[in-house]
């Protein structure tokens, strides 16, 4: 059963709303009273989407945006705002992962993936930010999705590395100028099981909590970070990886 949050009424604007931590965090906050706008570059998944949280009871507004294209991103939040009157938050979580993944070294890399990721997953965040924070309301709370890579590197994995860095400086700039709010992880979603394929194995989670973590637990803790119960909080990045972190600091200090 999941856990009761003080979102009803609030109107929250949800990228990468079709799949993965997107959907899972629309249908959370749509069934527990908030007013969910979607985007997505997936048609058809935001389709479904939209139709399951309706058929649920939901409030629900869909659009299709590409992240990469301020105008597209600009004209959604521009109608969510006028369809719903306010913007309480948003969560701005897609992502992509580039064909060089776990393949490819620094030295190896090439521009069209770098590009293509760079835009979407760091780029694709300020265009949300600049085209939200003006349009927010007082106190609301943005919360944007980087990665356990954003706090360390990882071999052959330099353009999401770099992008997700980027989010994190890029939301602890926002936070200082604007009081936004920052959360990433690891989660197991269709990017993260495409990246498993191409790399040809599962990782050992060798980890204090040896699974992955489910898109519906990152939920719970947007949730929170969305809800007037993390008022106190603004510019931190919450870890939500099976403890990963901290096992990396015990082995750095052997």
């Amino acid at each position: 059963m999941s856990p009761t949050y003080d979102v009803k009424d609030k109107v929250i604007a949800i990228t990468g709303g079709a799949s993965g931590i997107g959907l899972a965090t629309a249908q959370l906050l749509a069934s527990q009273g908030a007013k969910v706008s979607i985007a997505d570059v997936q048609a058809k998944g935001l389709q479904d989407v939209a139709s399951q949280i309706q058929s649920a009871g939901g409030t629900v507004h869909s659009t299709i945006v590409d992240v990469r294209e301020p105008s597209q991103v600009e004209s959604w939040i521009s109608e969510t705002v006028s369809r719903f009157g306010k913007l309480d938050g948003a969560a701005n979580l897609a992502g992509v992962i580039p064909k060089c993944i776990n393949i490819e070294r620094v030295e190896e890399l090439n521009e069209e993936d770098w590009k293509f990721t760079v835009d979407v997953n760091l780029t694709g965040v300020m265009h949300c930010l600049r085209a939200q924070i003006p349009n927010a309301s007082r106190g609301a709370s943005i919360v944007n999705a980087a990665s356990v890579a954003g706090l360390g590197g990882f071999p052959k994995n330099a353009a999401y590395t770099a992008a997700k860095w980027g989010v994190i400086g890029l939301t602890k700039t926002a936070a200082k100028e604007s009081f936004l709010l920052n959360r990433r992880g690891t989660i197991d979603t269709p990017m993260h099981r495409e990246s498993t394929r191409i790399r040809g194995k599962e990782p050992d989670y060798k980890i204090p909590i040896a699974r992955k973590g489910k898109a519906e637990e990152v939920a719970n803790l947007i949730a929170f970070l969305l809800c007037d119960a993390s008022s106190y909080m603004t510019g931190t990045v919450q870890v939500i990886d099976g403890a990963t972190q901290r096992e990396l600091r015990r082995d750095q200090c052997k």
